[in-house]
């Protein structure tokens, strides 16, 4: 039904339909942080999920399109492709393990602690690391020009969702978010920030 009334609307450009589909997935982001501020809805408290969901199904949408394009060398996508798996893992550990799954993206709890720990002493928002090392090496291993486009639009979104989340969505959810500001870098860690890190993981 969704990919029916996209195409609709975008005229039959199936390339346009999975990048939307992606730039969706973030609008689900921001409400999911809205809502946590704001509403405090039970049900759009899902929203993280699905637009995580929506994400996945945009790149493997854009991957099982472009099929016919892709360059079969074994060396460049085993390397590359060993490299995007590591950073897709880190990525969904970050998101989803790292964390109590339960109380970050079903419940909503009054006054939470920022996480301080593990890969989080890393930087604040480590999974832009991931995110972006993930969309960088799978559109290297295979070479698809609409996924590597899709890298970047990604990428970008992704940065602009996380500023918007250390601007606004953490400041007012946590209260320890200041200090938590102070000793820990934005995105790229320091050697104090690797070593806590590594000691509390």
């Amino acid at each position: 039904m969704l990919l029916s009334r996209l195409d609709t609307i975008l005229g039959g450009n199936t390339d346009m339909i999975y990048i939307t589909i992606g730039v969706l997935a973030f609008l689900l982001f921001i409400i999911y942080d809205i809502n946590s501020i704001i509403m405090k809805n039970k049900y759009l408290n899902s929203c993280f999920f699905l637009g995580f969901l929506l994400l996945a199904a945009a790149t493997i949408g854009i991957v099982i399109t472009s099929w016919d394009l892709i360059i079969i060398d074994l060396l460049r996508m085993g390397i590359y492709g060993t490299l995007a798996a590591i950073f897709l893992f880190l990525l969904i550990y970050t998101l989803f393990f790292a964390l109590p799954f339960k109380n970050t993206y079903v419940e909503t709890k009054s006054n939470p602690e920022v996480c301080q720990n593990g890969i989080y002493a890393l930087c604040r928002h480590p999974g832009v690391l991931w995110f972006m090392g993930f969309y960088i090496f799978f559109g290297l291993a295979l070479k698809v020009p609409l996924l590597i486009s899709a890298a970047v639009i990604f990428s970008v979104l992704n940065l602009f969702y996380v500023i918007f989340q250390d601007q606004w969505t953490f400041m007012k959810i946590f209260g320890n978010y200041d200090t938590y500001k102070l000793d820990t870098p934005f995105i790229i860690p320091n050697l104090k920030s690797i070593k806590r890190c590594l000691q509390t993981l």
